[in-house]
């Protein structure tokens, strides 16, 4: 026994943050969402080398050429125009599969701007070899739009949460350290800037300024902090009164270094348990205002714009399926993430 517990003494103690890791992992579905989620985020970021219409390499007369990374003009591999070249023109094509040349594309040969002028029909045209999700009423290619609207909702999401979650750890700390008037203060603040219409003033700044991803997650972070800073508050308004705060004053410490040393730590599990879940809100927000129209230009990939323009074309049914499966299947990861996280950071939980 005495031998046991001299071993027990000599072990290092277990960090909390390790522990607070291995309850995640005993979570499994919480774990394999957050690996699915993060294999997915990471080849959409590799989208230009996934689905593009230009080709990955280029040899040609024996010379490597990046077309990925630097326009070439038609001149360089034979043709007439100075112009950059297009490589899903036949007569290029035909230049480049002349004297042993390769050509390289990725997996999918088209861009998310890309038109397909070969399709035999009408538009959108259902999933083929070429198009394997089919196309949309412009004849892009549906696999490349979802791919790239992917990417750029889950780094909307990813900034907006950023900049609510900031704002709102800010405005909540400041209310639950001060508190008396200037609680007061916010309190009635925020209950006059939560009344306002969000939804009114988004069409009157798309119909004023011309959309743009900046634009609008400027007007979304207005309002996107407030859910936030009421638990950020609670939580600085229960610290304040403890024992070391109160040391901490008497020895000198600056609120600041209060506030962020001391009471920000033990007021970030509410934080980090919601983030996930404003994630999914900020990607739905996004959907819903590219749906209605209100969001991105028209150009730029967007999940909404393919939603609508499912509901616009009710036949073309690969338009709403693949993108219905894509939000939802965002939405259900990042659920089941959050939910691992809360059940992380219980503290009634081993």
């Amino acid at each position: 026994m005495t031998a046991q517990s001299n071993k027990q003494r000599q072990e290092k103690p277990v960090s909390l943050g390790r522990r607070r890791w291995r309850r995640f992992c005993r979570n499994r579905r919480g774990l394999y969402s957050l690996l699915v989620f993060a294999f997915f985020f990471f080849m959409s970021l590799l989208a230009e080398g996934i689905s593009n219409d230009v080709p990955l390499l280029v040899v040609y007369d024996g010379k490597p050429y990046f077309p990925l990374l630097v326009d070439y003009p038609e001149t360089t591999f034979g043709g007439d125009f100075e112009t950059v070249t297009d490589y899903l023109d036949p007569y290029i094509q035909e230049l480049l599969s002349q004297n042993g040349n390769k050509v390289y594309f990725p997996l999918n040969r088209h861009s998310y701007q890309s038109i397909n002028f070969e399709i035999d029909g009408p538009v959108p045209s259902p999933p083929t070899r070429e198009n394997f999700l089919g196309t949309d009423d412009r004849g892009r290619d549906v696999f490349a739009r979802l791919l790239y609207g992917f990417r750029l909702s889950v780094l909307f999401g990813f900034a907006l949460t950023a900049v609510g979650t900031l704002v709102g750890i800010i405005t909540g700390a400041v209310q639950g350290f001060f508190g008396g008037r200037v609680d007061l203060f916010f309190q009635r603040f925020i209950e006059i800037w939560g009344a306002m219409p969000e939804l009114y003033l988004l069409i009157i700044f798309a119909s004023i300024f011309k959309p743009s991803v900046l634009l609008l997650l400027v007007l979304l972070s207005l309002f996107s902090w407030m859910g936030l800073s009421d638990y950020v508050r609670a939580e600085f308004l229960k610290g304040r009164n403890m024992e070391y705060v109160k040391a901490a004053k008497a020895l000198g410490v600056s609120n600041v270094t209060i506030m962020y040393r001391h009471l920000l730590p033990n007021g970030m599990t509410p934080v980090i348990t919601f983030l996930p879940f404003r994630m999914s809100a900020s990607i739905l927000a996004l959907t819903s205002l590219d749906f209605l129209g209100l969001g991105v230009p028209p150009s730029t990939p967007s999940l909404g714009e393919l939603l609508a323009q499912g509901k616009a074309n009710i036949d073309a049914w690969w338009l709403s399926l693949s993108t219905f499966l894509v939000l939802v299947g965002t939405l259900v990861l990042l659920i089941f993430i959050g939910e691992a996280l809360r059940e992380t950071f219980d503290p009634r939980k081993n």
